[in-house]
């Protein structure tokens, strides 16, 4: 195991911007409600997002956008002690998971007609839930057991599979991409606080794990840009943001500090091969991002607004981010880079 050594100079990369004002800070659009931490969000197509948040009622609720407006708050019930975790795998189709009072794995999901009632998926698990789709009617989730490995169960298209041990001693909620159709690649911090990597391909099934160094002090965020690629990021012992890759070579390349002083999870997007988008808090509690294009990495930007929540950001087509975050008040705020053409809304 290496440890991330790199010394940041504060004077250049700490993010010490002063901010006053309301929760509802300059910039961010009030989507109202009382969330009792960050919400997810998801889009199963062009202009379409759908949020889902805990209540102080431990519910899961939802509102949505549909191109031309924001629809309210939906109480979908439930009795959650995680945040819900949400996944598309086709138009008009979402999957919501959770884990219950019960510490069993729960699910509700919307047809493109009606929501389904809450259904027990079983198990005792001991972190958030992460779901992901590597193909049309395809659902792999994964949780960290009592014993501290990671476990999954999956979907087949027309049944719940039993839950399976991976394996492992997770220290971290799990963070899965999917950087082909039909493969899967999950990350996790181990107890050596480095992060620890296991692949499944169809024919060969599991890897086992891979240790991948650093030594991280946040979950875990991976994304794919392009088939074949996977960038993590995580925030490394001096509280900066570092990231490791791996590539068209087959290799995985060494650590790399993008610098900043996190405090918070990290949230990156990606909108196509040559783009990557990354949102945090800061130290003032506003929102800062960092972006990579061919011309490599842009310095931080600070983006505002007082967040009491991990940043949630998505992109629902090219040139298109929307960001959710948790503020003052407890309700929920939304900021939006639409392309270019008008900058960062509101």
């Amino acid at each position: 195991m290496r440890t991330l050594r790199v010394l940041i100079c504060a004077a250049a990369l700490m993010f010490t911007a002063a901010l006053a004002g309301p929760a509802a800070a300059q910039n961010w659009e009030n989507l109202g409600g009382v969330i009792l931490e960050q919400g997810d969000c998801v889009s199963w197509g062009p202009n379409r997002i759908d949020c889902f948040a805990r209540g102080t009622d431990t519910a899961m609720y939802h509102r949505w956008w549909a191109g031309g407006g924001w629809g309210g708050w939906e109480n979908l019930g439930g009795q959650l002690t995680t945040r819900p975790e949400c996944v598309s795998w086709g138009p008009n189709r979402i999957d919501c998971f959770a884990r219950g009072t019960d510490n069993a794995m729960w699910h509700r999901w919307w047809d493109g007609a009606s929501w389904g009632g809450w259904e027990s998926l079983g198990g005792i698990i001991t972190s958030n839930p992460e779901c992901v789709s590597r193909g049309y009617n395809s659902i792999d989730c994964f949780a960290r057991g009592t014993d501290g490995a990671m476990w999954t169960r999956f979907w087949t298209g027309s049944s719940w599979g039993g839950w399976n041990s991976l394996g492992g001693q997770l220290t971290s909620n799990i963070s899965c991409t999917t950087r082909k159709m039909n493969s899967i690649d999950c990350f996790v911090r181990g107890t050596d606080n480095a992060l620890w990597h296991q692949l499944w391909t169809p024919g060969s099934g599991w890897s086992g794990w891979q240790g991948l160094g650093g030594s991280i002090t946040s979950d875990p965020e991976c994304v794919s840009r392009q088939p074949g690629f996977v960038d993590c990021f995580a925030r490394g012992t001096d509280n900066a943001m570092w990231t490791r890759w791996f590539n068209e070579t087959g290799q995985w390349g060494g650590w790399m500090s993008l610098g900043g002083v996190l405090t918070s999870n990290i949230s990156c997007v990606t909108f196509g091969s040559t783009h990557l988008d990354c949102y945090v808090r800061g130290t003032d509690n506003a929102m800062y991002h960092r972006w990579w294009n061919t011309g490599g990495w842009a310095n931080w930007e600070r983006q505002g607004g007082i967040l009491t929540s991990d940043p949630k950001c998505l992109s629902w087509g090219w040139n298109r981010v929307d960001c959710f975050v948790r503020g003052t008040d407890n309700g929920f705020y939304h900021r939006w880079w639409d392309g270019g053409a008008g900058g960062w809304g509101p």
